[in-house]
């Protein structure tokens, strides 16, 4: 019986037993894209908007064509960009593409998109193909910075820093973008101290670094734990003329103190950030998230309070930010009256919300009154997506109570319907495997597998 359901799970989930990580307290639900709101003067991003990640673009361009619209290449250039800014990457090749293919002008910076947009779909091969395809004149500085970016992104060092040499031999290493995806690659590859190497050279050549420069430069030195080192690249940012500090810059130098247990020093750059956020509810969002990491409860009240008078609107990511800051200290009751206040005033019931107090109260084992929690919610007419249950499984799991997590799975997957994509944990499984693996549940069994195999077709 356990057999069987084993079979299921490495067929459908790539599951297996060796590799299962242990359970988390936490259980992550699918991300959904943000489709993104932009509606152009002619209306055309408000047909392709709506449409779901894996609908294919070019029946849409071909109709409006067809209806006797115009297409200017400025409306689809920034059609092609605010899909790729919501990482709809294949769609916006689609759109890139049949752009090229159309009688519309094509620029060399257009054919410089369409690379990256070709790496990014279609590999690295297909992305040099297509750049070794391109006649010699057509392949400028961002061409050639585009194929740079590719070799980046696969982690290629040696690719990369040869890439860029041509680059520099040909005068096209002309743009601090360049410079800044080598400085990445040097710090996702744990070569902090080639960081600011890069940095120097980029001047040496007459190039001006941006506030991203310093920022992966900074990062790089408190890798190592040069903090005085880390201190004057901030120094010399902020003496550029080019440069406008803004509220990242300061925050991102906060959070290297406070992870150096560098309260005081933490607590004078928390300050400049916040003269710096303005109207920014991200910015304040990133500040709260500071003084949680301090344990200070205060100020993340204050800095809530200044946030609802400066912006405009909390939005469902506001509301779990603060919330997850609250659980993070422990303030469980706070957490309550901020679902109470966003239930009275959301216009539609995003369960990202209310879960981030079903995870704290697992976390700190009051997992009966999470359960009563989502049953109450339930009554209320609200219909929970996967990952509620599942936070709930997982915490009965925690607590060895295993009758109740398999009937949290069982809740799970009937909900399951609604969400698709959604998939459940390998290691929540493990642990309700081993529970039914010398039972006798025989119909609670078949039951379970057939779920699963409903939710492997779906």
């Amino acid at each position: 019986m356990a057999s069987t359901l084993l079979r299921i799970l490495k067929k459908t989930h790539n599951f297996t037993i060796t590799t299962a990580p242990i359970l988390t307290r936490t259980c992550h639900s699918r991300t959904v894209t943000a489709k993104p709101r932009r509606r152009f003067n002619n209306n055309l991003f408000s047909r392709i908007s709506p449409l779901g990640n894996d609908t294919s673009l070019v029946p849409v361009l071909d109709k409006w064509v067809q209806e006797g619209n115009q297409l200017e290449e400025l409306e689809l250039q920034r059609i092609v960009r605010d899909l790729r800014s919501h990482k709809r990457y294949s769609q916006a090749l689609q759109v890139s593409e049949w752009m090229s293919n159309s009688d519309l002008q094509f620029s060399v910076d257009d054919r410089a998109v369409q690379l990256h947009l070709i790496g990014r779909v279609r590999g690295l091969e297909s992305a040099e193909s297509f750049f070794n395809s391109l006649a010699d004149e057509e392949k400028n500085d961002k061409i050639y910075g585009a194929l740079l970016n590719c070799y980046v992104r696969k982690g290629l060092v040696d690719k990369s820093v040869s890439h860029m040499q041509k680059m520099k031999e040909m005068g096209f290493a002309t743009r601090a973008l360049d410079y800044n995806d080598l400085m990445c690659l040097y710090k996702s590859s744990g070569q902090f101290e080639k960081v600011p190497e890069v940095l120097s050279d980029m001047k040496k050549n007459g190039i001006s670094p941006d506030s991203f420069s310093y920022r992966i430069c900074m990062k790089a030195y408190a890798a190592r734990s040069d903090l005085s080192s880390m201190e004057s690249i901030l120094q010399e940012m902020e003496s550029q003329p080019n440069i406008t500090m803004d509220w990242i810059s300061y925050s991102i130098v906060a959070n290297i103190y406070i992870k150096a247990g560098l309260k005081e020093k933490a607590l004078i750059y928390l300050k400049k950030c916040e003269e710096k956020i303005s109207k920014d509810p991200v910015g304040y969002d990133h500040l709260i998230s500071h003084y949680a990491s301090l344990g200070n409860k205060d100020e993340m009240m204050r800095l809530w309070g200044l946030q609802k008078t400066h912006c405009k609107k909390h939005i469902n990511r506001d509301y779990i930010s603060m919330m997850g800051c609250l659980v993070k200290i422990g303030e469980l009751e706070e957490t309550e009256k901020l679902l109470m206040e966003w239930e009275s005033s959301c216009d539609r019931y995003d369960f990202r919300v209310p879960n981030v107090l079903l995870i704290g109260y697992c976390q700190k084992g009051l997992i009966e009154k999470a359960e009563a929690m989502l049953r109450d919610m339930v009554k209320r007419g609200k219909t929970p997506v996967p990952n509620s249950w599942s936070i709930i499984a997982a915490g009965y799991l925690d607590k060895d109570n295993m009758e109740k997590a398999f009937e949290c799975m069982k809740e799970t997957l009937a909900v399951q319907a609604e969400n698709k994509l959604w998939k459940p944990k390998p290691s929540l499984i493990s642990g309700i495997l081993c529970w039914v693996r010398g039972k006798r549940y025989v119909d609670e069994v078949e039951a379970f597998v057939r779920s699963l195999k409903t939710d492997s077709r779906n």
